[in-house]
């Protein structure tokens, strides 16, 4: 495969749709989408669905990209927000009876270091998590997401988004006890 010079060479071609430059876009950031694709579901297969939709989203939308930002983060970006709106339509939990629940902050101060437990094993446990705790733990503790925000991205209450990063927290203390 033709080895390219630079992202903006990439983003040139791929606005000719010229098919060798969108495969070397894709095969340059696939692995890195593919762990965002992880994070939010529990399936290789479905990480998969996302990943390619949110590439599909990536093309298409390509004559938007400013070059304010790396191409990585942009991309990065548009899979995140692709997970999202995967979670959205496919999520039949109802948050709404967590609304009114005052949980303590008794987890908010304990910090999970990579040193102790080793990234991979903390994603593997974080896969497991129930998907209503998972994309709560992952958009405010990897992503960096505010609960306002998540509240807004997810349509739930803010003390729902809190709530479940809470109770997200707490499950995976007690893997990691385990």
């Amino acid at each position: 495969m033709k080895k390219f010079e630079s992202d903006k060479e990439l983003i040139e071609g791929c606005l000719k749709q010229d098919r060798l430059c969108q495969k070397a876009l894709y095969e340059k950031f696939k692995l890195n989408m593919m762990g965002v694709c992880m994070r939010y579901t529990n399936s290789k297969e479905e990480a998969e669905d996302i990943l390619v939709e949110g590439f599909m989203k990536v093309f298409s939308s390509l004559q938007n990209y400013r070059y304010e930002c790396s191409l990585k983060t942009w991309i990065y970006t548009i899979m995140v927000n692709n997970a999202i709106t995967h979670f959205r339509k496919n999520s039949k939990m109802d948050y709404s009876y967590l609304d009114d629940l005052n949980i303590e902050n008794e987890y908010a101060t304990q910090d999970i270091t990579d040193e102790i437990f080793g990234v991979n094993n903390i994603m593997k446990i974080v896969q497991m998590m129930p998907p209503g705790y998972r994309v709560v733990f992952n958009l405010f503790a990897i992503e960096g997401y505010s609960h306002k925000e998540i509240a807004k991205e997810l349509n739930i209450s803010e003390s729902t988004s809190k709530s479940q990063f809470l109770r997200a927290r707490k499950w995976l203390m007690q893997r990691l006890e385990k």
